[in-house]
C-alpha cells in the first residue's frame, strides 16, 4: 500500500491555517451551560456475569438535553482505593459492546468508562444509546456526519461532545474513582471525541488520541479515500449550494479547534499508509495542541496504526501520567 498523504518530513512542517468562528468560545459557553440545566443523574447498577476479577457495572447519565446516555464501568475487584480512571468513547459505528470485550485498562489497574457515541453501535460493536435528534435537522447523507449539518446548534457532533463531557462528570461522581486522575482516550472518531474534550473539560490529566477522526474536515472530505469523511463529500456533491455553510458549522466541531484550549499533556499517534484519517489531518491536530505532548509515527500502516504495539505505549504512557 502506498503512502496516502504527504511524507513524514512536509507533515512535520504541515501548518494550514482553519478557519475558527468568531463566536466559538461563546458558542460552546453557551452549550455546556444549557447542558448544565439538566442534572446529570448518574445511575450505577452492578452486573453479574463471568468476570471474576472485575466488578462491571451498567451506567446511565443524562447527556444532550437531558437524553439518556449508556456506558459500562469496570473495575478491578481487588483494589485499595480510588483509582484513577480512563474513559472513551469508541471509534465511529462501534458503541460500548461487552464487558469481557473491554479489559484492557482494567487489567493494567485502571477504572474504565467505556460509553456510547449516541446512534452508533450497529457496525462493528453493539450499543444501546439512541440519538434523540431534534426536528429539522434537514437532508444527510446515510451516517452521521451531516445530520444537522447546515445548523450548528442542530449538528450532531454538538450532542455528542456534550455526552463526552458528560461522561468525564460521571466518571468523577463514582466513589471507587480518584475525580483528579481522569485521562480521556480514543481511536479514531474516539480519539477526536478526546481531542474535543481536551478543549471543554480543562482539568484531565491526560489526552490520548490513536489515528483521530475529526480533525480538519476540509482536508478530510477533500482526500480520504475511505471512510466517513466521504459522507461530506458525497453530502457536497449533492448539495453543491450548501459548502460554505456546511464548513462554518464544522468549524465548531473542528478537533483542530477545541485544542488550543487543552492544558492536559496529550499522547497521538498516526499511520502514514491510512486512508481514512489521512496522515495530514493528524498532524495539524498534533501541530496546533498546546504544552506536552507526543506523536508515535506508524509508517506502514494504515486505520489499524500501532495495533497491539500502540496498546503497550497508551499503558506506559498513562502509568506515568497517572503518577505524576
Amino acid at each position: 500500500m502506498p503512502l496516502s498523504d504527504l511524507p513524514l518530513t512536509d507533515l512535520e512542517d504541515f501548518r494550514p491555517v482553519i478557519p475558527r468562528p468568531d463566536d466559538f468560545d461563546a458558542f460552546w459557553a453557551r452549550t455546556l451551560a444549557e447542558a448544565d440545566m439538566h442534572p446529570l443523574d448518574p445511575t450505577f447498577t452492578p452486573e453479574s456475569g463471568p468476570l471474576t476479577e472485575v466488578d462491571v457495572y451498567d451506567v446511565s447519565f443524562a447527556g444532550y438535553a437531558g437524553q439518556r446516555v449508556h456506558a459500562w464501568l469496570l473495575l478491578p475487584t481487588r483494589r485499595t482505593g480510588p483509582l484513577p480512571c480512563v474513559v472513551e468513547f469508541p471509534g465511529y459505528g462501534g458503541g460500548r459492546g461487552l464487558p469481557h470485550e473491554q479489559l484492557l485498562y482494567v487489567a493494567a489497574g485502571f477504572a474504565y468508562l467505556v460509553v456510547d457515541v449516541r446512534g452508533q453501535g450497529g457496525v462493528w460493536r453493539s450499543g444501546d444509546t439512541g440519538d434523540d435528534a431534534p426536528a429539522g435537522s434537514g437532508s444527510t447523507h446515510p451516517g452521521f456526519m451531516t445530520r444537522g449539518i447546515t445548523d450548528p446548534d442542530l449538528y450532531y457532533y454538538r450532542r455528542v461532545f456534550v455526552d463526552a463531557v458528560r461522561a468525564v462528570a460521571t466518571a468523577r461522581s463514582h466513589p471507587a474513582i480518584d475525580p483528579t486522575r481522569i485521562a480521556m482516550v480514543g481511536e479514531s472518531q474516539g480519539g477526536g471525541i478526546a481531542l474535543a474534550a481536551s478543549g471543554l473539560v480543562p482539568d484531565l490529566t491526560a489526552v490520548v488520541a490513536e489515528v483521530p477522526f475529526l480533525c480538519h474536515f476540509r482536508r478530510g472530505a477533500d482526500i480520504a479515500a475511505t471512510g466517513p469523511y466521504g459522507e461530506l463529500a458525497r453530502y457536497l456533491a449533492a448539495h453543491r449550494d450548501h459548502t460554505d455553510q456546511v464548513f462554518r458549522t464544522l468549524g465548531y466541531f473542528d478537533a483542530v479547534n477545541h485544542v488550543t484550549r487543552a492544558t492536559a499533556p496529550a499522547l497521538f499517534s498516526v499511520a502514514l499508509m491510512d486512508t481514512t484519517c489521512p496522515p495530514s489531518t493528524v498532524f495539524t491536530a498534533y501541530h496546533r495542541y498546546p504544552g506536552a505532548k507526543r506523536i508515535e509515527v506508524y509508517p506502514f500502516n494504515d486505520h489499524e496504526g500501532g495495533g497491539a504495539f500502540q496498546d503497550g505505549v497508551r499503558l506506559t504512557y498513562l502509568h506515568t501520567a497517572f503518577n505524576a
